[in-house]
Formats: structure tokens, C-alpha cells, sequence
């Protein structure tokens, strides 16, 4: 290994958690049910879904969002009101996906870059429009290994 790829390795460190045996229990079943090779690899996502949340919560840096939609196409404008919103907010819309799902519905990932507070105002604005049957906002953050 290169003394870069040494620098860039962040170094591991090992503690104990002291758990109550049900709660320990419970995160071996859930080890088990993810796949996880480990319960060190169990919690080490658990703190990062947890960082991930507090930044948004936080609001004061810029986040990552995916809305995923399902809508009627045929909905009179629908198609259109999706698209001014997007043009609209003071958010970066940095890819959308569209796919065909049957003849009334279509299936729209954005995905989205910006304040907390713009990308929940976008999701809530779009998913409230007539003719959307589904919507959901899935967070990201960056989060350090």
C-alpha cells in the first residue's frame, strides 16, 4: 500500500457497547435480517442514518434529496405543474427519471440538491398536487466513513 492510500485509510478504533440482553437480541435479528456481516457493520450505518437525519434537522448545510412519484399522466397539466416547480424552487434539480409504469401511471425520480427546508418544501409541494398517488422523500447527507 502507497503511503497516500495509508493517508487516506482512516484508522479503525474498537469499544464496547453494554447493551440489555432484549435490545442485544434485537440488533442480532436485525443482523441477521439485513445481512450484515456484522454488528459493527449494523451499527456503523445506524450512526450514519442517524447524522444523516440531524443535518437535515439542523438545516444550516446543503443536503441531498431523491422525491420518488407516481402520478396519472393523463391528469389534465399534472405533467406540466411537476416541471414549474422544479423551474421554480431555489433548489438544484440535478437529474430526473422518468418511467412508464402502464398506461396511467409513471414513475419520476428527482433528484434534488439544496437547503433541508427548499427540498421539504418541493416534496410537500409536489406531492400534494392533484393526480400524484405516491411520493416520498428520501434524505442524504454527506457523512464521513
Amino acid at each position: 500500500m502507497s503511503s497516500v492510500e495509508e493517508s487516506v485509510r482512516e484508522e479503525t478504533i474498537r469499544f464496547s457497547v453494554s447493551l440489555p440482553r432484549p435490545l442485544l437480541d434485537e440488533l442480532d435479528r436485525r443482523v441477521v435480517k439485513k445481512g450484515y456481516a456484522s454488528r459493527s457493520e449494523l451499527v456503523r450505518d445506524l450512526i450514519r442514518e442517524r447524522i444523516v437525519e440531524e443535518t437535515w434537522e439542523r438545516g444550516d448545510v446543503e443536503v441531498a434529496g431523491v422525491l420518488t412519484i407516481v402520478y396519472d399522466h393523463h391528469q389534465r397539466e399534472l405533467t406540466q405543474h411537476i416541471l414549474d416547480i422544479q423551474h421554480r424552487q431555489y433548489i438544484h434539480v440535478v437529474a430526473t427519471t422518468h418511467v412508464h409504469m402502464d398506461h396511467h401511471n409513471c414513475l419520476e425520480t428527482i433528484i434534488i440538491r439544496g437547503m433541508p427546508v427548499e427540498i421539504e418544501r418541493l416534496s410537500l409541494e409536489i406531492g400534494g398536487l392533484r393526480g400524484v398517488r405516491f411520493s416520498e422523500l428520501t434524505r442524504a447527507s454527506r457523512v464521513q466513513n
